[in-house]
């Protein structure tokens, strides 16, 4: 039940009617047209801008088309009243019946209420981490690690088919550094004093590898020349580092459908088939790059390479995909790749980055753009970085990782559920304060303690009517009666528009604001019932009543499960 697309139906059936007779000129557009809460509460319960937008098309006065949009809308038995204010905006007044109503489909429906079927199936590819398997996941991961997953749980939440992707870039220079790192650590394993060069992985995560390395080869590798150990241990490496990626990710409940490698690529045709069908449109040319704009760096010079004629489709310049000595370019490969998502079959492509690639996005759209003839759309999200503060200064941790704070030590110190609430506390491409201070602290200004305690609440009560022997799990109407039990009800009825809004703009952030006002109605409204026992959810000696006042908040704690559900957080139980 999404009340405010109900209402929405209402207001465009009204237009319709309006212009079958003759009120409002045939062939009008009402895509513009919105229903949502009005900016001051004060002025009703929904508001819509019908007659604002539809006026220069009608070539009509805006508030005539506002007060006979209102003779309308007031004929239905869910509208009080109709207001027209300023220029013609329509503030709405509903039936105080209809907010009971809420409360009876959110707890009808559970979990279901605020699904959306706005997706109609369509299939959506997320990419995100893809970290190098060269280390642990740091800080900076966790945060695009936790946006992507929430990212694809809300938009499966609203009705697509939603496949969450890991690329593995195991096919680069980098995983040759590594393999000569561990090979250092299995030396130091078989008892040999070694000392790591500058470009090489220092970090005390290697250690193990190390060991296991010489567990499993013994001294057979000690002394041997690069060439013979290499490559097998450049795999042997890589599946250490993703075994320990994949543990972390498990820790902080992050499951993927698809690991995808880049080395999958090379050798395979995949890079030369991309580039060939690239190609034939046209898009491919051997050429010189005009210098970098700015100072041009003394090594520069002007060389013929091949080209990807990415400018035909939206980039600034066009990007060369193989260098002059025959090799790719680390851009060929993400267009193979992206080409293999795209004859995949997906609809939609969404790929997130961490902020250092924002120079990565014009081509990348461009490639996208160009492999699927503009069928398939590809959003780039960049997710900002992460400061960690204690006390409001700022927080070093002792790190096995040589120069970063791992995903895993976040996770030791306050728990999933704590990191991934606070990531998603700022939109992701805005800077976010960790402080580990804050995010443990239980106050209203935590706004992960502050819907847990929500929730938990809820639960209190309800173990307190069982105990009084009260059958509190019927789908009772409320009697709603004071402005604070409509104000949770009103809110109640904003979380089906609310998931539509935040998938259709790609921000689960919206969910974890969303939860804290609703939480904040609640507690309001609790602790309103501390100075009025009329609006305590426990009645003494009348059931029927306290069945209704916790049938409003057996709904916030569907609503908050739900939410929280998305963001991948446990609800509270009970507050410790």
């Amino acid at each position: 039940m999404n009340l405010f697309a109900d209402i929405r139906s209402l207001v465009i059936d009204s237009l319709i009617a309006l212009t079958a007779e003759g009120v409002l000129p045939e062939g009008l557009d009402f895509a513009a047209v919105t229903v949502e809460p009005p900016r001051d509460p004060a002025h009703g319960d929904m508001a819509t801008n019908a007659a604002m937008v539809l006026a220069k098309p009608a070539k009509a006065n805006p508030r005539t088309i506002a007060e006979a949009l209102a003779a309308k809308l007031t004929a239905d038995g869910r509208i009080v009243t109709a207001e027209v204010a300023g220029p013609g905006f329509l503030n709405l007044r509903l039936d105080k019946g209809v907010w009971g109503g809420i409360v009876t489909a959110a707890l009808t429906r559970g979990t279901g209420f605020g699904r959306s079927t706005m997706g109609q199936g369509k299939k959506v590819n997320v990419e995100y981490v893809s970290a190098n398997p060269t280390g642990p996941l740091h800080v900076g991961h966790t945060r695009g690690a936790v946006f992507g997953d929430a990212l694809a749980s809300l938009l499966d939440y609203a009705g697509y088919d939603v496949t969450r992707e890991y690329y593995i870039n195991d096919g680069g220079a980098q995983v040759d550094v590594l393999a000569r790192s561990v090979y250092l650590r299995y030396l130091e394993a078989c008892g040999q004093q070694v000392e790591f060069p500058d470009g090489t992985y220092p970090g005390d995560y290697l250690v193990a590898v190390g060991y296991a390395l010489a567990e499993a080869y013994g001294d057979a590798l000690v002394g041997k020349p690069e060439e013979e150990w290499l490559e097998e241990l450049r795999d042997f490496s890589t599946d250490a580092m993703m075994h320990m990626i994949r543990s972390d990710l498990a820790s902080l409940g992050v499951e993927m459908d698809v690991f995808y490698s880049e080395k999958s690529l090379y050798g395979t045709g995949k890079i030369e088939e991309a580039l060939a069908a690239l190609d034939a449109k046209g898009l491919i040319y051997r050429g010189v790059l005009e210098p970098p704009k700015g100072k041009t760096p003394e090594d520069w010079e002007p060389r013929e390479q091949t080209l990807f004629r990415s400018t035909a489709h939206g980039d600034d310049v066009d990007r060369p995909v193989q260098k002059s000595d025959g090799g790719w370019t680390y851009f060929a490969p993400d267009i193979a790749y992206h080409y293999d998502k795209v004859q995949r079959g997906y609809d939609m492509l969404i790929d997130v980055f961490g902020a250092d690639h924002g120079g990565y996005v014009k081509r990348m759209k461009a490639a996208v753009s160009a492999l699927s003839d503009g069928q398939v759309s590809l959003d780039i999200k960049l997710c900002q970085l992460v400061r960690l503060f204690k006390d409001g200064e700022p927080f070093k941790m002792s790190k096995r990782a040589g120069n970063f704070v791992t995903l895993s030590d976040l996770v030791e110190l306050v728990g999933p559920d704590v990191t991934r609430f606070v990531m998603l506390t700022r939109k992701n491409d805005a800077p976010l304060d960790f402080d580990f201070t804050k995010v443990l602290e239980q106050s209203k200004d935590n706004p992960v303690f502050y819907v847990q305690y929500a929730n938990a609440r809820v639960n209190s009560v309800l173990r307190k009517a069982a105990e009084a022997g009260m059958d509190v799990l019927g789908q009772d109407t409320p009697a709603l009666q004071d402005d604070a039990e409509y104000q949770v009800a009103r809110k109640l009825a904003e979380w089906p528009r609310l998931v539509e809004i935040a998938a259709r703009t790609s921000e689960p952030h919206r969910i974890a604001f969303y939860l804290y006002e609703l939480a904040s109605d609640f507690h309001g409204l609790w602790n309103k019932g501390n100075d009025n026992p009329g609006l305590r959810f426990l009645q003494e000696g009348n059931a029927e009543a306290s069945a209704g006042k916790i049938a409003l908040i057996r709904a916030v704690a569907v609503v908050i499960s739900s939410g929280l559900g998305i963001l991948g957080v446990a609800p509270a139980e009970e507050m410790r």
